[in-house]
């Protein structure tokens, strides 16, 4: 499930770009969009939204109102719902939004669970809204299999570290 977040979208003043970038991702990601919705800058309105979505999907991005204006509110309305939050994630996402910009440290964008659903923020500008998303996209389905119960996990048998090569030097001569 997409949410844009955007008074501008909402009230149909300027196209949603960012939502079908994230959608975009998320199927090629191999995720299936069950619904994608546009919501205002309303903290009521972004934590109904989030509810909702929830009770359908077990993945849910926002995308946009994460900045430090006034009326970016999606992670204060994330917060509010959420059971706990995932911190790492959002981690990676601003890590990957520094690699383009300075300007990523000021995003705000939270990772959290409700129920069995995870929440993810994105920024509002579909190429950061894009990038963010392809960094966490991989760890996103074995936290969805973890909340699922499937606590048992394998990791991949880490490749034994080889040997470095070692060549006799014949100029080398043996002491003893």
């Amino acid at each position: 499930m997409v949410i844009t977040v955007s008074d501008s979208c909402a009230r149909g003043l300027r196209e949603d770009l960012s939502g079908p970038a994230v959608t975009k991702v998320l199927e090629a990601g191999g995720f299936e969009t069950v619904a994608a919705v546009t919501v205002a800058d309303e903290q009521p309105a972004i934590e109904d939204a989030l509810r909702r979505a929830a009770a359908h999907a077990r993945l849910i991005v926002t995308t946009g109102g994460t900045g430090i204006a006034a009326r970016d509110v999606t992670p204060e309305a994330t917060r509010a719902i959420c059971d706990r939050l995932i911190e790492g994630v959002a981690e990676l996402v601003r890590a990957e939004g520094r690699r383009t910009t300075a300007l990523a440290a000021l995003s705000r964008g939270v990772c959290g669970i409700l129920g069995r659903s995870i929440i993810l923020n994105v920024p509002g500008k579909p190429q950061a809204a894009a990038s963010s998303l392809r960094v966490a996209l991989p760890v996103l389905p074995h936290a969805l299999e973890l909340l699922e119960g499937h606590t048992e996990h394998t990791e991949p048998a880490a490749k034994p570290k080889a040997k470095p090569a070692t060549r006799r030097n014949p100029r080398k001569v043996a002491r003893s």
